[in-house]
């Protein structure tokens, strides 16, 4: 058959264009991995630095000021203290150093690219195709070029990660910032508002539950990759859920699984503004 017999080459032509991105980038993908290293390695070793327990009170204490709620704030302690007990409290640190990181820059560049998107709708309309299928790849696609050009290790898979999860910031800060009731910017104008002025005292504060939504959602996407990361190398609570189902041991998978659920939890409830919580 014509169709059959005459392939597209299309994943040759990717695999030559990363193998000569390979070959004359590879000084740049080494300074990007080791400034990068640098930076998640600074986060963690700031949070391994603080005793465990005393840690904890300041994570609990966190909780409370952000959302005054008794309920939360217990189930926090027992989550952290029973993850310590377990012996699993290095790696949550580190795939929360992960998580951290990747959501600031996912936001860092997300936002903006929301504002932008809304404002000029050519921009969004190019840009949508691009995040539909940032979306519907599956992630262990993306570990492939990216272990490629920067070897096994955590940079690879926070790579992965802000590209897994960036989409969801850019869509709703879009959203919300589409949604912004033209009465509103109408009343802006007449006042004399400028450009500046309807952005950060119009749009982005009746625009920021719909940011804030995009941003829980960023921080679950970004833990979800968590498991996945640890194929390349990236430490965390991934490693023991692969070591887990590399041997068979379910008392590992348990207790590692557990400690991303609690993680997981946690910070959807902390993020959840408090307008939002309950329902």
């Amino acid at each position: 058959m014509f169709l059959t017999d005459h392939k597209i080459p299309l994943g040759a032509h990717i695999a030559s264009f990363v193998d000569w991105l390979t070959r004359h980038g590879a000084a740049v993908f080494d300074k990007i991995s080791d400034v990068l290293e640098f930076f998640i390695h600074g986060v963690t070793g700031s949070l391994l630095w603080f005793n465990p327990l005393a840690l904890i009170v300041i994570l609990v204490a966190l909780v409370h000021v952000i959302q005054r709620s008794l309920g939360l704030t217990l189930f926090a302690l027992a989550s952290l203290l029973l993850i310590l007990n377990l012996g699993y409290w290095q790696e949550t640190m580190e795939t929360l150093a992960q998580v951290i990181f990747a959501t600031l820059v996912c936001v860092a560049i997300g936002v903006p690219l929301g504002i932008v998107a809304a404002h000029k709708p050519w921009f969004y309309t190019a840009l949508r195709p691009l995040l539909d299928l940032m979306q519907t790849v599956p992630t262990f696609v993306y570990l492939i070029p990216t272990l490629t050009l920067f070897g096994l290790g955590v940079v690879p898979g926070l790579i992965s990660t802000v590209i897994f999860a960036i989409a969801a910031p850019i869509r709703l800060t879009c959203l919300g910032i589409q949604d912004v009731p033209a009465e509103l910017m109408d009343a802006g104008k007449a006042f004399g508002c400028s450009r500046w002025q309807l952005l950060t005292r119009i749009e982005l504060p009746h625009a920021m539950p719909s940011i804030g939504a995009g941003i829980t959602q960023c921080i679950m996407l970004s833990l979800s990759m968590v498991v996945i990361s640890a194929l390349v190398g990236a430490d965390g609570l991934g490693k023991p859920v692969v070591n887990a189902l590399n041997t068979a041991d379910i008392s590992l998978g348990f207790e590692a699984g557990l400690a991303i659920v609690l993680l997981a939890i946690l910070l959807d409830r902390v993020c959840k503004q408090r307008s939002l919580r309950g329902r």
